[in-house]
């Protein structure tokens, strides 16, 4: 089920926000972070040129954030190394968004950031 409005608007805002403000401008023809909405779920990327062809961005997974639409509640997913997603193992759960983002930041086992 697709998020509302009034939700989608606060988490491109914040997303939006968070993205901008991890990568300084003048690298950002280097890495970018971005993010995608689709229906209930909001995936962060960190994305650099390739090597081979600096025209081409790739997408490496960093987050997932799914929301359970019956319980209103958030969930924090993180890849492997395979880009399979796993439930985060703490605080993977939240019904504000922002405090599993701040938990993505704060990335105290090195599974988002490395």
């Amino acid at each position: 089920m697709p998020l509302s409005e009034f939700e989608r608007e606060r988490i491109e805002k914040l997303f939006g926000e968070y993205c901008r403000s991890k990568v300084p401008p003048h690298v950002r023809n280097q890495i970018r972070i971005e993010y995608k909405i689709r229906g209930s779920e909001v995936k962060l990327f960190e994305c650099r040129p390739r090597y081979d062809d600096p025209s081409i961005w790739t997408e490496m997974p960093v987050a997932r954030f799914k929301k359970d639409e019956k319980k209103n509640t958030w969930f924090l997913y993180c890849a492997d190394r395979n880009s399979k997603w796993h439930l985060f193992e703490s605080n993977a759960e939240n019904k504000d968004i922002e405090k599993l983002l701040t938990e993505v930041e704060r990335d105290t086992t090195g599974i988002f950031w490395g």
